[in-house]
């Protein structure tokens, strides 16, 4: 078991946003999270990544409670998060911005991981001297997505990937966690794109107001009436 939440409860002030959950991840899945906005997805993904400090319960990773663990050790741990809303450094080129995802790596020459993420986003490459802030919404996914990857993560937590984005750069986008998936990353996925999301896990859990209602593999959830109709628009 490479990720297993336990019990996990986070509260914002007196607001419970996180009511006990427990789920898993094992090493080379990719497992979904969807739900509603204000389900409580993002709130989970920044708990495990060490943003926020639940009130009670226990996030193992590789065995280990890490969580009294600062974020910042978590990363060098190998979990490795990309924010919501991209979160680039904009005032930085493409290549800087890259580099900051090296940040936690013991050994510095990271240059063949640099060229590995030129390989898989060959935009990224072309701009590598562009100032990110300029870059449009699809290319500044794929550079959060590379920053987080250049960490050598042994988990990807991926936060709304689609958001903002065309349909065409949406199934790009897809495309690439597919792919970075089959290269032996393991991927927690939020996303209000419950079809798109089904569609590229193994397993799924569906978040409702801080609990997890359903779980079971992502075809099945596919398949569920009841997800069908509160999810997929059916």
């Amino acid at each position: 078991m490479l990720l297993e939440i336990k019990d996990l409860t986070v509260y914002y002030g007196v607001i419970q946003a996180l009511k006990g959950i427990s789920f898993s991840v094992d090493r080379g899945e990719i497992v979904a999270l969807i739900g509603a906005n204000g389900a409580g997805k993002t709130t989970t993904l920044h708990t495990i990544s060490g943003l926020i400090e639940p009130k009670a319960g226990a996030i193992l990773f590789n065995g280990n409670d890490i969580v009294k663990t600062p974020g910042h050790k978590r990363v060098g741990m190998g979990i490795a998060q990309v924010p919501e809303g991209r979160r680039v450094f904009p005032d930085m080129t493409v290549e800087e911005n890259l580099k900051m995802g090296a940040y936690s790596r013991e050994d510095k020459d990271y240059s063949s991981t640099m060229s590995m993420i030129f390989e898989r986003f060959p935009r990224l490459k072309e701009r590598r001297n562009q100032i990110a802030g300029t870059l449009s919404g699809g290319e500044q996914q794929m550079l959060s997505m590379g920053r987080a990857l250049m960490s050598k993560p042994d988990i990807l937590l991926l936060d709304e990937p689609s958001m903002g984005l065309s349909p065409i750069m949406v199934n790009e986008v897809f495309d690439i966690i597919r792919s970075v998936h089959e290269d032996g990353t393991t991927v927690l996925l939020v996303e209000q794109n419950a079809r798109k999301a089904l569609n590229i896990a193994d397993r799924a859990y569906v978040l409702e107001t801080g609990s997890i209602t359903v779980s079971g593999d992502a075809e099945d959830l596919l398949n569920n009436d009841a997800i069908r109709k509160a999810y997929l628009g059916e």
